[in-house]
């Protein structure tokens, strides 16, 4: 069966229909990685997008158990150049045109993603259609997609309705749910952390009554600017317990300080953007996927750029001047990718036992000095 891609430029793309038989119209990016398609397929930040990948052949080693990102996908539909008919790996369950028919997501393969890619980076991202309507006319088809208007509600639609934990005996961790990735929760869970994941619209006042040591502020799809509830709840927290974000929380903490975020001609997804960390010169490769950067000219003095791709300069990391508060715009959890920020995670239980220590010595001389008036 034959299916159709449809760009708001008036590119026509034909190929073979896969998944779902539906008609979607998103917005369409791409995705640079090798490996991970189903990581990337269930990644919730891929929210409303129609997700296509580079790399020439996908779903040769199909689908497991162990690499889902999110259990409900909630991508537009995938685009592919060659999709494998033959999946061979020792933990395939299934295949990756069954998973996203189970998902009621379509696919399309059979056209170079590569040429797309092309058109992408110099148009910069742009809505698309997927339709099996090959009779019907291109001008009501494109009219209709004209017509379609976007979500920006993502994150409302993505994140947890009510909290839930990942218990644990180690660190208390409150992890704002903005999409996030189940590898953030692995990544904790590593490391003996009792989590508790909370909806993306909780109060400052309600995070503080479940008496966290720290806050993990976890990745998301679309425009920081449509959260404005979520910078109340920063402020409400920064500088009374240490906050690490990632992705959209980077953004987001930027924001909570006064910044300025900008969407970007075509976004950066996939796991091999070099990024630089200013003070130590060292380069790690990232996994990526955003839409939207920091504008580093409307940084204040409060926040300092720490990390910056080395690429397009944009600002990959913040941290603040007085609170324990730092963000990167990349995935330390990786998945896929490489896990070389991996560190940045045990730097952040470190900084929180840093400021557990300094409070308690607070405490210390603040009883003794009580102790010494009362003699």
């Amino acid at each position: 069966m034959r299916r159709l891609l449809i760009l708001e430029d008036g590119t026509l793309l034909e190929g073979e229909a896969f998944g779902a038989g539906i008609d979607v119209t998103g917005e369409i990016v791409f995705n640079t990685g090798m490996t991970g398609y189903q990581e990337s397929s269930t990644d919730q930040s891929y929210n409303g997008q129609i997700l296509t990948f580079i790399y020439p052949l996908i779903g040769n080693y199909g689908i497991n158990r162990e690499d889902y990102e999110s259990f409900q996908p909630t991508c537009k539909g995938v685009g592919v150049s060659e999709r494998a008919r033959l999946a061979s790996n020792w933990r395939n369950q299934t295949s990756l045109d069954e998973f996203l028919k189970a998902k009621n997501i379509p696919g399309k393969s059979g056209s170079d993603t590569r040429v797309l890619t092309k058109i992408i980076r110099q148009h910069g991202t742009m809505k698309a259609t997927l339709t099996d309507r090959l009779n019907d006319s291109m001008e009501h088809l494109r009219d209709q997609e004209r017509a379609t208007v976007l979500a920006t509600n993502n994150i409302e639609q993505v994140s947890t309705k009510t909290l839930y934990p990942a218990p644990g005996v180690g660190k208390n961790i409150v992890l704002v749910d903005f999409g996030r990735k189940h590898s953030i929760l692995r990544e904790f869970s590593k490391r003996d952390c009792n989590v508790t994941v909370v909806p993306y619209n909780t109060t400052a006042e309600e995070i503080l009554t479940l008496n966290p040591d720290g806050v993990k502020l976890s990745n998301g799809p679309g425009n920081p600017e449509d959260v404005l509830e979520a910078l109340e709840t920063i402020r409400g927290i920064q500088g009374r317990i240490p906050i690490f974000g990632s992705c959209m929380g980077h953004q987001l903490i930027s924001r909570a300080k006064g910044a300025k975020t900008c969407k970007k001609t075509f976004g950066h997804r996939g796991f091999n953007h070099a990024v630089r960390e200013i003070a130590t010169g060292r380069v790690d490769f990232t996994r990526q996927n955003h839409g939207f950067a920091v504008d580093r000219d409307t940084l204040l003095d409060c926040l300092i750029i720490t990390h910056e791709e080395i690429n397009d300069k944009s600002v990959e990391g913040v941290r603040h001047r007085d609170f324990p508060s730092f963000s990167v715009q990349f995935h330390p959890d990786a998945a896929p990718g490489p896990h070389d920020a991996i560190s940045l995670i045990d730097e952040y239980l470190e900084t929180i036992e840093a400021y557990q220590t300094e409070l308690a010595r607070g405490w210390t001389r603040l009883f003794n000095s009580r102790l010494r008036v009362r003699k």
